[in-house]
């Protein structure tokens, strides 16, 4: 019996796994495996063999890598998958580290951009494979302080009125810096985790879930929807 292929996530903190996107993944009949940097697991060398790369979103920064030197690591996987046009999907910190690796700037944001905010899709977004079926406008979890310029060759797909380039494609690879993975129990718990952050933000932990309340419903259905698609690319090979 053939071996099923195989999806590798990359998840760096225990508040944000890889949810709707593992729902996807398992769906289509692949294989996934997780590593889990907050438990010390080792980054893979290479992504030789793997029919997909996820990498999920954390609290540290690619600008930050030489305090978190695993994150070089996974740069390096990044690449990997990119030179062996293994389809890669990148969320928060990993659309940061998927333009990273793609040559593109990534730095700190004029200010923490916190909360359910509207996303808006660029014109080349219709055409997307992705993100074709969304709507014009949508309302997503947003909890990022870092930024990227446009990898060269890349798309931009959406924006938000703070970020310029809020989701992108490169060939077979997809960053997104919004949250359309996360279900009620991971946004309680980032807002546990994280509750600097809301403070910074001058967020209140009722705004961010009576948020949720009114938006993540819709915005789970349309993650599912994107996540399954490119779940079927995966599988398609």
């Amino acid at each position: 019996m053939s071996r099923r292929p195989t999806v590798l996530c990359v998840q760096h903190v225990a508040v944000e796994p890889p949810g709707g996107v593992a729902e996807a993944v398992r769906g289509a009949g692949l294989g996934l495996t997780v590593v889990r940097i907050d438990r010390g697991e080792t980054v893979p060398r290479s992504a030789e063999g793997l029919a997909g790369l996820v990498v999920m979103g954390g609290p540290m920064g690619v600008p930050q890598a030489d305090r978190h030197p695993r994150l070089k690591d996974e740069l390096r996987l990044v690449e990997s998958a990119l030179k062996r046009s293994v389809p890669v999907l990148g969320i928060c910190l990993g659309s940061q580290l998927l333009a990273a690796a793609l040559g593109a700037r990534v730095e700190r944001g004029p200010r923490l951009e916190l909360g359910w905010l509207p996303v808006s899709l660029e014109p080349e977004a219709r055409q997307d494979p992705l993100f074709g079926p969304l709507p014009p406008e949508l309302v997503a979890l947003h909890w990022h302080g870092d930024v990227f310029d446009l990898p060269r060759g890349a798309s931009s797909l959406a924006r938000s009125s703070l970020t310029r380039h809020q989701a992108f494609r490169h060939g077979t690879a997809w960053g997104i810096l919004f949250h359309l993975e996360a279900d009620g129990a991971q946004v309680e718990a980032m807002a546990r985790a994280f509750a600097e952050d809301l403070a910074e933000a001058g967020v209140s932990e009722d705004q961010l879930l009576g948020g949720a309340r009114k938006h993540l419903a819709a915005a789970r259905r349309l993650g599912r929807g994107l996540f399954d698609r490119w779940a079927t690319l995966v599988e398609g090979g």
